[in-house]
């Protein structure tokens, strides 16, 4: 059975966050809640989880997995951003966006889109999902939490516990957060194209 774990939403505790990162570091799957609905995250080099990840949600080897990174100087390590991207991703972050970008070789094969060898990266705003990324000390590997044959994220902590109850370590009460997924922005070619319209305001990059 899962675990719950309470953490404030404006001020997190840092005794619960510690729990939710201890659970991370022991290779254990954490729902927990962003800026843009729940998501499914873990260790970025445990490869059981990708799995169990992609095994809840469905999802092909095609899918962008997501790095939550803190702030910038953390994403830089894990994708290429260079200036013009820079400042376009500054100006909308923290905030409602996954970037799609070149990984670097920090980033694990495993996690790569197969062809495009990127990854999706976002620095969220939400307090308990920064102070988490924060104590980890590294990115978080996440998807959100979209359930097969469902459009929004699910942002429940009690309806999550009792779907995923065996199939989570823990589940992060913190309220209730918006349902609608981040916009995705893809950088390959150095342009914005936008892939998915979400919670994110897309003007900045029309």
């Amino acid at each position: 059975m899962a675990r719950f774990i309470d953490i404030h939403p404006d001020n997190p505790q840092q005794r619960a966050v510690d729990q939710a990162v201890d659970l991370i570091r022991q290779g254990g799957l954490l729902a927990f809640p962003t800026d843009s609905g729940y998501a499914l995250g873990a260790q970025i080099g445990n490869a059981g989880a990708l799995d169990r990840i992609r095994a809840i949600r469905q999802l092909d080897d095609k899918h962008h997995f997501t790095l939550i990174c803190h702030d910038f100087s953390q994403l830089g390590q894990f994708v290429h951003v260079d200036n013009a991207v820079f400042r376009a991703i500054k100006s909308a972050t923290p905030g409602p966006y996954t970037f799609i970008l070149p990984a670097t070789r920090e980033v694990p094969k495993r996690l790569l889109h197969p062809k495009k060898k990127t990854v999706g990266a976002r620095i969220p705003d939400h307090a308990v999902t920064q102070a988490i990324v924060a104590a980890l000390g590294e990115p978080i590997l996440t998807s959100t939490l979209i359930l097969p044959g469902q459009d929004e994220a699910m942002v429940d902590a009690w309806t999550i516990k009792e779907t995923l109850d065996h199939d989570v370590e823990a589940v992060v009460d913190s309220g209730e957060v918006s349902p609608s997924p981040t916009t995705v922005v893809d950088f390959l070619d150095g342009v914005a194209e936008i892939v998915r319209e979400g919670a994110g305001d897309t003007s900045p990059f029309a």
